[in-house]
């Protein structure tokens, strides 16, 4: 995986962190800039952590699946993409409350970072320094989330549902571009 790979993949998995930072953001009465970091630690962390989840399990069973490891990757990411792609079109809203408590943040984070964990695991099939993608899996989202709740207080939720469809269509270019790339090795 090349660095601009790595920067739009941080990007992609940034997106649903973003559109909840920009609710949580929504949820202040009055901006909070400890709660905004708060909230981007929270999510910076978990979505951090998870690839390395993911890579460990990934790098568990490389040996058996290291022939089809293109395709799962392909698949992973597909996944993942199209399934934002689709959740940006729902009419669903989730309610947030102003806490930053660690019962309010932590199952939020938990959400937003399951992606992360599958990539992870995309991860150890391609060989990536799985600590410089989490660290910057880690500085993006951290910074696109603390953004997004400052954003979220100043203008609503009117962009929550693009960034999760950009986020999704990252992801689905990406997963293209790994097959295609795959492919053409050969």
């Amino acid at each position: 995986m090349k660095l601009i790979d790595l920067i739009f993949t941080s990007l992609g998995l940034s997106m649903d962190a973003f559109a909840v930072a920009i609710c949580k953001g929504l949820s202040m009465k009055k901006y909070n800039y400890t709660n905004g970091l708060i909230i981007a630690l929270y999510f910076g962390f978990f979505q951090g952590i998870m690839p390395i989840i993911g890579y460990i399990l990934g790098i568990s069973f490389q040996d058996i699946i290291a022939r089809v490891d293109h395709w799962i990757a392909f698949a992973l990411l597909s996944v993942i993409g199209i399934n934002m792609v689709k959740e940006s079109f729902s009419k669903e809203q989730i309610s947030y409350t102003e806490e930053v408590t660690f019962k309010k943040m932590f199952p939020l984070a938990i959400a937003t970072s399951i992606d992360s964990l599958a990539i992870g695991i995309t991860m150890a099939f391609l060989k990536v320094n799985i600590l410089q993608a989490s660290i910057m899996i880690f500085l993006t989202t951290f910074a696109i989330s603390y953004i997004g709740t400052i954003l979220g207080y100043k203008i609503g939720t009117k962009y929550s549902k693009k960034a999760e469809f950009l986020g999704g269509l990252i992801l689905n270019f990406i997963a293209i571009k790994i097959l295609i790339d795959h492919l053409t090795d050969f």
